[in-house]
């Protein structure tokens, strides 16, 4: 006899729903990453825009240039606050997948484990099996003899 699982096909169906999971997680946290580092690039560009601003400053500056940076550096604030809203969203949604992926994972190994006793469960009758089997050859063998 064949050891065959009960639930295989349940095991199977959660093992593709933990690796759609898997993928959907990854995803997030590419876009997670992608916003991040789009965001710090942002930051460093303001940081040198001002730094800039701050040598010409020292050196003399027309009052129009120093609008034109003003306003370029609010821009990109505004900008900064939408990518930190974005970087934010990403966050949440990539611990929300994560937990998904636990629980996923979590569901799989229990039918695993499940799967892992219930076959343990069929060797030992397996065995009890071929025990009686082998007492009954023994007494059948022991009863010719004595014919």
């Amino acid at each position: 006899m064949v050891y065959q699982y009960k639930f295989e096909k349940i095991l199977t169906l959660r093992s593709r729903e933990k690796d759609e999971a898997q993928a959907v997680y990854q995803d997030t946290v590419r876009k997670f990453e992608d916003a991040a580092e789009h965001l710090y690039r942002l930051l460093k560009k303001k940081e040198d825009m001002e730094s800039f601003q701050s040598e010409r400053l020292q050196k003399g500056l027309p009052v129009q240039e120093i609008r034109h940076h003003q306003q370029f550096i609010g821009n990109l604030q505004k900008t900064i606050e939408h990518y930190q809203q974005m970087v934010i969203n990403a966050r949440n949604r990539m611990n929300y997948q994560q937990v998904q992926l636990m629980e996923k994972n979590i569901e799989v190994k229990k039918y695993e484990k499940i799967r892992e006793k219930d076959f343990h469960q069929y060797i030992a009758n397996e065995k009890y099996e071929e025990g009686k089997m082998m007492d009954e050859i023994s007494i059948q063998q022991y009863m010719n003899r004595g014919n």
